[in-house]
């Protein structure tokens, strides 16, 4: 009896939630939620978005969910999964005085290391700890994703990863690249994640990486051994064609367009999705180190 009465106290927990960020979002009232879900004082907060070209109204719309969104909650930073670098127009055309432009931008594609596309992020987080963000320059590994092929500029970067992880010290690893790393296989029920890029998986599972964080692919989230595979939703149309094991997948039109909101605490991470209409589609957690997920 008492299991049945904790697990229904967590489920009403987790709709109460879910229904006043919902409130947030579409209301824009940034005050603190009653129901944290369990969320801590110390815990950090931080948007991932997917950039890119979009309608004019439809990216002021996005942006104003995110600033609300960012009040609420004191977001320290965005993570921008994008192709063009700084010159992204979702950051260009976030305002002076909204509140994402006073928190840093973290933006796939921008060159920091050696060339190649990379960089490495280190943030200090509340509770003493560190975040380490990875970016990764992901177009090399298309070619050799599902042909299991290498070359010159996929082993340079492979090289690059293993060196930053060894010598990085963090309690939390994302990796984060543009492309996702996983294919899927379809069925006639669901996308079943057939393959995912194995050199890079090997590199995550030796140095503990918790998460990759990419544009959505043929699956919004898998879990791998201990590392999660999270997929960010927007700007895919509903006939675009995207890595699968047979060459396509049809993603679901009311994901795009949404980004996912994450709070990092001591011991885990957790993520929601955030359709454009504003209601929270799912959520995930991952423990420290990848231990588990929910």
């Amino acid at each position: 009896m008492k299991r049945s009465t904790s697990w229904l106290c967590t489920l009403a927990t987790q709709l109460s939630l879910c229904f006043a960020l919902y409130i947030v979002i579409n209301l824009g009232q940034p005050e603190k939620l009653v129901y944290n879900d369990n969320s801590g004082p110390l815990d950090l907060y931080f948007i991932s978005v997917r950039g890119g070209f979009r309608p004019l109204k439809e990216q002021n719309h996005l942006l104003k969910l995110m600033e609300n969104v960012a009040k609420a909650y004191d977001v320290k930073l965005v993570v921008n999964i994008s192709e063009l670098g700084e010159g992204d127009p979702l950051l260009q055309n976030v305002t002076r005085l909204s509140p994402l432009l006073k928190v840093p931008w973290y933006t796939t594609g921008v060159s920091k290391q050696d060339g190649l596309g990379c960089f490495l992020e280190q943030i200090k987080l509340p509770n003493g700890r560190t975040l380490a963000i990875v970016s990764l320059n992901t177009a090399s590994l298309q070619d050799t994703m599902l042909v299991g092929s290498s070359s010159g500029m996929m082993d340079n970067l492979l090289n690059w990863l293993t060196r930053t992880l060894e010598t990085t010290i963090s309690s939390w690893r994302m990796v984060v690249g543009f492309h996702p790393l996983v294919a899927c296989e379809e069925s006639e029920e669901q996308m079943v994640v057939k393959q995912i890029h194995e050199p890079l998986h090997q590199i995550f599972m030796k140095f503990g990486v918790n998460l990759y964080l990419s544009q959505q692919g043929c699956s919004s989230y898998a879990l791998q051994d201990s590392v999660a595979y999270i997929g960010n939703p927007g700007l895919i149309k509903e006939n675009s064609h995207l890595p699968s094991a047979n060459g396509r997948y049809l993603v679901r039109k009311e994901m795009s367009n949404g980004f996912l909101l994450h709070r990092l605490s001591l011991l885990e991470m957790v993520t929601y999705f955030v359709t454009s209409e504003g209601k929270v589609v799912n959520k995930i957690v991952v423990q420290e180190r990848g231990k588990g997920v929910m």
